[in-house]
């Protein structure tokens, strides 16, 4: 399916942008709305995300965003005012099935229903929200505070001779985020895996409303500690569409090498906490001290660790030197040296190889019916990477590749990062050698009419997707942040199955998904 050959009765187009990526924005009526998805799914197209949103007269709209072969569609289907009996709109997760955890999330943030829908259990209200409160409806403020009075969550019994239940989390041991995890068992074999997220809910839709545009990309860039240059990114490349901005070539070429450098970072730091999992804690230390010199040169040239805030509307807060680019040069091609060294360690190493191969396959076929997307998608055969299919200059210029594996298990996914290493320490480089000469910022004018904007970025876990619409004055009417841990997390409950209770830290470990940038 092609945004360019899209021809369906009740689909009104309201604006569009140029590629990369090409973005269509449109109005759907409820036949259109199903007709878009049954299409797209049919095409091999992928819902990215799905969200609520009320306006300022009271009109609310449902939106869901496809991934289509040349581009990105957007649909809208307004649903009428809530006192005029609206609120209802056709169910998707038949076609989709990862729709299902983002209409749960929608139901609990607007009231908005999906009619048809199998699973309605709440999401993100954990009880503690009343039965009528709607965080993002235009009568809530989104800073009212509740007594707490958590409910029981429903979730999934299996019986049966031999089997009982294990419950991880909310609250785990490490400091990692809170995320709740059923497990039932047989012995130490597991049946099933279910989930229960939301906890680190922070109303992050609900600030952007009382956010300036031209401030916004700091908010999106906290979203996800670990991905702030991909929201980041995916933000300002929204606004910049919304308000017809061109940025400079050379801002462009650095916000790629921004990417790349979180990319690896992230990549470095998996591989060594994988190796530890499977108790090798060598790989853990050497991993670490590559990661460790890695951020530091972040923080000497681009002024912090973890790359917070270099990027922002227009281009970006600071140019890199000559001395800058030659030491990120020969940083490269130290640590890629020493990457290619732990690969070998990590390749012949018969205890490794022993947890990790055949443990927590996801198949290609399971992957794409859940529509799982980036580096797991990748490990699972998919040659799916929108540097690739839909990337800014820089990416086309440079040949980006794809790196892929098709075994779907924990070596599968080590694998792609040791590869997606090779391949960013290859862009960085290229990036550097052709970077352009001239300004790295550009002025948006923020005294526009009212308009809509998206940004898609493949960040280091999966695309990242901003999508936001602009006020009268200049202001954020609406923005949606998409994490591509959606598609992802109920993958890991397929993967699980089959293995042992203890192999979980380490299957986990090899999606290593995202709780805040899933939650919001």
């Amino acid at each position: 399916m092609r945004i360019d050959a899209l021809q369906l009765p009740g689909l009104t187009r309201l604006a569009s942008f140029a590629g990369p990526p090409a973005t269509l924005v449109a109005h759907a009526d409820a036949a259109a709305w199903i007709g878009v998805a049954a299409e797209a799914g049919r095409d091999g197209g992928r819902l990215v995300t799905m969200w609520g949103a009320e306006d300022r007269g009271g009109a609310f709209t449902v939106c869901a965003a496809y991934a289509l072969e040349d581009g990105l569609l957007w649909v809208r289907l307004p649903l009428g005012h809530g006192s005029s009996g609206g609120g209802e709109y056709p169910d998707l997760s038949a076609l989709f099935p990862c729709a299902v955890r983002m209409q749960r999330a929608i139901h609990d943030l607007t009231g908005l229903r999906a009619c048809g829908a199998g699973d309605v259990r709440p999401w993100l209200n954990h009880g503690n929200w009343p039965a009528d409160y709607f965080p993002l409806r235009k009568s809530a403020s989104g800073t009212e505070r509740f007594e707490s009075h958590e409910a029981d969550y429903a979730f999934t019994r299996v019986a049966g001779d031999g089997v009982h239940e294990i419950a991880v989390g909310p609250i785990h041991a490490g400091i990692i985020e809170p995320g709740h995890f059923r497990f039932s068992v047989v012995g130490e074999k597991v049946l099933r895996l279910e989930e229960r997220l939301g906890y680190v809910h922070r109303g992050i839709e609900r600030l952007f409303e009382r956010t300036p545009a031209l401030a916004g990309h700091r908010v999106a860039g906290r979203i996800a500690g670990d991905s702030t240059v991909a929201f980041a990114w995916a933000y300002c490349m929204a606004l910049e569409r919304a308000f017809d901005t061109n940025i400079p070539p050379r801002a462009q070429w650095l916000r790629a090498l921004l990417l790349e450098r979180e990319r690896v970072a992230n990549h470095l730091g998996d591989l060594g906490a994988l190796g530890n999992d499977a108790g090798f804690a060598f790989g853990l230390a050497q991993f670490s001290r590559m990661k460790e010199d890695w951020l530091r040169l972040n923080e000497r040239i681009f002024g912090h660790r973890y790359l917070f805030d270099a990027i922002e509307p227009g281009g970006l807060a600071r140019d890199l030197s000559q001395q800058g680019a030659n030491a990120i040069v020969a940083q490269s091609e130290r640590i890629e040296r020493e990457v290619r060294s732990m690969r070998r360690i990590y390749d012949d190493h018969p205890g490794l190889q022993d947890r990790f191969t055949r443990t927590g396959i996801l198949t290609p076929q399971v992957a794409a019916d859940f529509g799982v997307c980036g580096l797991v998608a990748r490990a699972s055969g998919a040659a799916m990477d929108l540097r690739v299919e839909h990337g800014p200059s820089p990416y086309r210029e440079i040949g980006a590749r794809v790196a892929s594996d098709k075994r779907g298990d924990v070596a599968a996914r080590v694998a792609v990062r040791f590869r997606e290493i090779d391949e960013s320490l290859r862009q960085i480089r290229a990036i550097i050698t052709g970077l352009p000469a001239g300004s790295v910022a550009a002025q948006p004018e923020t005294g526009r009419p009212p308009s809509y904007g998206a940004g898609w970025i493949e960040g280091w876990r999966g695309d990242v997707l901003v999508a936001l619409e602009t006020g009268e004055d200049g202001t954020l009417a609406r923005c949606h942040c998409h994490d591509p841990s959606w598609q992802n997390w109920p993958a890991l409950e397929v993967a699980i199955i089959g293995n042992i209770v203890a192999d979980f830290p380490l299957i986990n470990k090899s999606f290593n998904l995202c709780y805040a940038g899933h939650d919001l």
